[in-house]
């Protein structure tokens, strides 16, 4: 069962938190259910980049982006390229390290 590391966020986590999930699981979805509210305006849609974090570690063990959600990652605040959207990005076998970025396009 990997294991994520969600970094320290001034307004929605002020001290970092470790949680487990299993292998196929969404990462917003893991963060939700760990009392991690990761704004998701869209709905888990893949529509409005609110839900973007960037991957400090383990990225190559997530899912493949789709084209949908990359060329919404165009439009995110801070973008980098270990980021991805949290509604979107599935958990593989690693374990990862997650930012949630301080701003979104909806909180800046």
């Amino acid at each position: 069962m990997p294991k994520i590391l969600f970094l320290p966020h001034k307004v929605i986590l002020p001290e970092p938190k470790i949680v487990y999930a299993e292998k196929g699981e969404i990462i917003l979805n893991i963060a939700l259910k760990n009392n991690i509210y990761i704004e998701h305006a869209c709905g888990k849609s893949c529509a409005c980049t609110t839900c973007h974090c960037i991957i400090k570690s383990g990225f190559s063990s997530l899912s493949k982006s789709s084209d949908k959600e990359e060329d919404a990652l165009d439009k995110a605040w801070g973008v980098t390229l270990k980021s991805r959207l949290s509604c979107q990005a599935k958990l593989g076998n690693k374990d990862i390290t997650i930012l949630i970025p301080y701003y979104n396009k909806n909180y800046v």
